[in-house]
């Protein structure tokens, strides 16, 4: 090969690289944003979810204390209307938590938190039955009392779900 040729040869490499670069910095930039994007968006339902779990766990397990204290209140005949009012408040944020949920967690931790509303309204119906003197036959705050005692291990179960979910394992 001739000195002309190896000089053209280069000449035309660099030119190729002098042009190609400003394009090869442009998709390195590009696919940078991209990946930074995609991992805010990551960390951004992350924080979903665990902002999601929060607040459903505090619900779950403050509606769940206000059920139990009703239902002894109920039992000792004692039960005020501050009673009533802060035990159907607890439902309400409990439902709006759930709710809320429904729409970002998986599905795993939505069966969980099922299992654990089925108990919790199916008590909460029972309670207000009781306290407006409407009970089925052998219902009473004792008998609800020892069947919330099922909502204890879902509790649990959904907590340690909601836990692994966000990497946190035991």
């Amino acid at each position: 090969m001739s000195t002309v040729i190896a000089a053209m040869i280069t000449a035309v490499v660099g030119i190729l690289g002098t042009l190609l670069a400003p394009l090869l910095q442009q998709r390195m930039t590009a696919r940078q944003r991209a990946e930074d994007v995609l991992t805010e968006d990551r960390r951004r339902r992350f924080e979903e979810r665990r902002a999601a779990y929060t607040a459903m766990n505090r619900a779950s397990r403050q509606f769940h204390t206000l059920l139990k204290d009703a239902l002894h209140r109920i039992r000792d005949d004692v039960y005020a209307d501050e009673d009533r009012a802060r035990l159907e408040e607890a439902r309400r944020d409990y439902r709006d938590r759930y709710a809320e949920a429904q729409m970002i967690v998986p599905e795993r931790v939505l069966e969980a938190s099922r299992e654990l509303n089925t108990v919790l309204a199916g008590i909460d119906a029972m309670a207000k039955r009781i306290d407006r003197g409407l009970q089925r036959d052998g219902e009473t705050a004792a008998g609800a009392l020892l069947e919330l005692k099922e909502a204890e291990p879902r509790l649990s179960a959904m907590r340690r779900i909601m836990r692994e979910d966000l990497g946190i394992f035991d």
